[in-house]
C-alpha cells in the first residue's frame, strides 16, 4: 500500500501547488510530510500528526 500523499503544508495548511513545496517523510516514523515554499523558506516548525516528531 502506498502512503498517503500530503495536499497541504503542515505548518500553515495551504495547498501545495506549483513550485518550492516538498514531501518528505517523517525522520521518525515515516509519515508523508508536506511543507510550502515559504514555511520551508522561513524555518517554521512542524509537528508530524503521527509521532508528534517537531522538526524545523
Amino acid at each position: 500500500m502506498m502512503p498517503k500523499k500530503a495536499e497541504n503544508c503542515i505548518s500553515c495548511a495551504v495547498k501545495l501547488t506549483g513550485t518550492g513545496f516538498t514531501r518528505f517523510p517523517c525522520p521518525d516514523c515515516g509519515e508523508v510530510i508536506g511543507r510550502c515554499a515559504k514555511c520551508r523558506g522561513q524555518s517554521n516548525p512542524y509537528k508530524c500528526p503521527k509521532c508528534g516528531f517537531i522538526g524545523p
